[in-house]
């Protein structure tokens, strides 16, 4: 599988454990702390198996950036969290730069 699709994959990940963090209530409630640690553990996995071929801090960067855009739209479609213009001009920010970081990533060395 494509690293790259591994760190994307990785961040989705990441919104499925925060959303699953929220969910759980401090981790009172076993089925989404189940969830929650099992999507950490995958998300972590996907992007330690990432990092074999992509340098750690472009794969890094990407998968935080994946898991934030995807938290905050994730939190304001299901959870109706408030999304001023001004926060959607960050993440667009934000898309742009991870654009950026995989358009001039170069291989990890071996």
């Amino acid at each position: 599988m494509s690293s790259w699709l591994l760190v994307i994959g990785a961040g989705v990940l990441e919104v499925v454990w925060a959303a699953g963090l929220r969910q759980s209530r401090g981790f009172t409630l076993p089925g989404w702390t189940v969830l929650t640690v099992i999507g950490i553990a995958a998300s972590m996995w996907m992007l330690a198996l990432s990092v074999r071929t992509l340098p750690v801090g472009t794969a890094y960067a990407v998968w935080v950036g994946v898991g934030v855009c995807g938290s905050a739209l994730f939190g304001a479609w299901v959870f109706g969290e408030h999304v001023p213009p001004v926060r959607v001009l960050f993440l667009v920010m934000l898309v742009v730069a991870i654009i950026g970081l995989k358009l001039t990533a170069h291989p990890a060395p071996a």
